[in-house]
């Protein structure tokens, strides 16, 4: 099973830079994309995928946020939301397959100088919650932008961004409790040592000179890693300001 994950930046933007090449190329099981953009009745005839399952969760302000997940499987049951999140920002996507959960979530941005790092630290909570009690049932695929670098080699420059949006010592203390309650991260167990990023600021050439941030997130129960065969970053791929992030499992 081929699964990719993309925060577009825009899925209307992205269109225009290749996401319909990469999208078929791909020919992913399941497609999940962050930060839409947009609402549901501004979807294009060219977003409608043939032979292709969508389910798409909106922001109630338009032109912000959103996720959106294609599969080629129809799932037993899709959730939208967490519980304990009332900002309607359409930010999580759970897929139930007979064997697993899929979960595609948008992490909030802390904002400059942490403004909304106490609303980020419940949402976390939120978030944890949900996928724990998921976990219960059936073990759990997480994915998405999850705004956070987690150790200090998944980001270029970590002295000059340690108290930062994406790497405070809070947002990294919450993906690693995240990790201690069960779950597993895909890239950094199996390339322990892999410098890969996934997410480039538009200022400074950061791209052009990879300074970046690995943001961008494989999460599983910890029973399935043996199932998974591989976690990868496409950091060549454009369209965005991140780049997309695939896994394979034999599930």
């Amino acid at each position: 099973m081929k699964l990719i994950s993309w925060n577009v930046n825009g899925l209307r933007a992205c269109m225009k830079k290749g996401f319909p090449e990469f999208f078929a190329q791909m020919d992913a099981d399941i497609f999940a994309i962050q930060e839409t953009k947009m609402q549901e009745n501004q979807l294009e005839e060219a977003m409608c995928f043939e032979g292709w399952h969508r389910y798409m969760n909106s922001a109630e302000r338009k032109g912000y946020s959103g996720t959106l997940v294609y599969t080629k499987q129809e799932p037993l049951r899709v959730l939208y939301d967490i519980e304990g999140d009332e900002t309607k920002e359409g930010r999580v996507i759970s897929l139930e397959y007979p064997d697993f959960w899929f979960v595609c979530a948008y992490v909030p941005n802390s904002k400059e100088g942490l403004a909304r790092l106490p609303f980020r630290m419940e949402w976390e909570a939120c978030l944890r919650n949900h996928l724990m009690k998921l976990d219960q049932k059936k073990p759990v695929i997480y994915t998405g932008d999850l705004n956070v670098a987690h150790e200090e080699i998944d980001i270029k420059n970590p002295a000059s961004n340690h108290k930062n949006a994406g790497f405070s010592d809070e947002e990294r203390e919450a993906f690693g409790k995240l990790l201690d309650c069960g779950f597993t991260d895909t890239f950094r167990t199996l390339y322990p040592d892999t410098v890969r990023y996934s997410w480039w600021s538009y200022r400074f050439n950061a791209r052009k000179n990879n300074a970046g941030w690995r943001i961008d997130y494989f999460v599983v129960s910890n029973r399935l890693m043996d199932k998974i065969e591989d976690s990868m970053i496409f950091d060549s791929v454009e369209g965005s300001d991140h780049c997309p992030v695939g896994l394979i499992a034999s599930i």
